[in-house]
């Protein structure tokens, strides 16, 4: 045992086993503590519809962190053999081994596990990731310095700019679109949780059958890789190596499927039982209630109207006498001997 515990200078450091993807971790963290945040709400809600809204809840959670991890995932498509292969480059040792390939939507994942684990004096567990954010010539050219084992250099090849079978061609395009169409399918999940606490519930059942029809999107744009000619290759002595679907994509049919469901059945039901839908959602209707207003029989106060009423104004008749009398003028005669 040295000073270094058995980690010499100058030599590559002990490698640590792929345990969970950071992102993934990272997303299913921050939907499981918005989860519990709203269900901290049910103890306030009465009768019934606590168990409903607790299903509302969790299933609609579980939609959003479906289609947010189905980005980051990196088992879309997937290639398992089980081969004799060279190990090293120079050099004629063989191993026994379980070589993967796990495609996602940013970049493919290569695995390879000896059988036993530890083979030549070595321990045989290696995860490599390469991503395409534009290409995967300087993750390969990196691979190729560190020295990584020929099964791995041998898959990461193939997916390289100047290779013949044009592999990044395929699973990068697709890839992209595959995920565009899935956050704008997160986008209709987050309008239709919004429009689901409104008095439009159709328009929330319209907003989820949306959100299946982007999530159907972006397994079409995936499987459009299945259109072109398949490039196979094989690794030592095991036969053809090609990929298949794998538990990303399935999963994201469930859901897709899952939100069909749900936004037809949202549908029919505000078709035929709409009071009843909106009274499991809590959500009241304006159905022009200020026109339909009765008020109850009044009642007046008469001395209030007494004191506050005037007396109406009546005209005063003269006789035609005093009127003519009132009218006469003065003489002449009369002015002087007044004066």
């Amino acid at each position: 045992m040295t000073f270094y515990d058995n980690i010499y200078p100058f030599y590559p450091l002990p490698r640590t086993s792929f345990i969970f993807s950071t992102h993934l971790l990272t997303i299913i963290l921050v939907f499981l503590v918005f989860t519990f945040s709203f269900l901290l709400i049910l103890p306030g809600i009465r009768g019934k519809s606590r168990l409903f809204w607790m299903f509302r809840l969790i299933i609609s959670f579980f939609i959003g962190v479906v289609i947010v991890a189905l980005n980051f995932t990196s088992d879309w498509a997937e290639a398992q053999t089980t081969t004799n292969a060279t190990y090293k480059s120079f050099s004629s040792e063989e191993v026994n081994a379980e070589v993967g390939l796990h495609v996602g939507l940013y970049g493919i994942n290569i695995t390879l596990r000896g059988n036993p684990v530890n083979q030549l004096n070595e321990t045989i567990n290696y995860n490599e990731m390469f991503e395409w954010k534009d290409t995967i010539d300087e993750e390969y050219e990196d691979a190729l310095e560190r020295g990584l084992p020929n099964p791995i250099l041998y898959i990461a090849e193939k997916f390289t700019l100047n290779n013949p079978c044009g592999l990044i061609y395929q699973y990068r395009y697709s890839g992209r679109y595959a995920s565009a169409t899935l956050w704008t399918a997160f986008c209709c999940w987050m309008v239709a949780n919004v429009l689901f606490s409104m008095p439009v519930i159709l328009y929330a059942g319209y907003m989820m059958v949306a959100t299946a029809a982007f999530i159907f999107f972006s397994m079409a744009s995936f499987s459009t890789i299945r259109n072109l000619p398949t490039c196979l290759f094989t690794i030592g002595t095991s036969g053809a190596f090609q990929t298949e679907y794998s538990g990303s994509f399935w999963l994201a049919l469930a859901t897709g499927v899952l939100c069909l469901v749900i936004g037809v059945l949202v549908v029919l039901l505000d078709c035929l039982i709409p009071e009843k839908i909106r009274e499991a959602f809590s959500v009241e209707v304006d159905n022009d209630e200020d026109e339909d207003i009765h008020f109850g029989q009044g009642y007046l106060n008469s001395n209030f109207l007494a004191s506050v009423t005037t007396t109406p104004l009546t005209t005063l008749v003269l006789p035609t006498d005093e009127i003519q009398k009132d009218s006469h003028q003065p003489s002449l005669q009369e002015l002087s001997i007044a004066m």
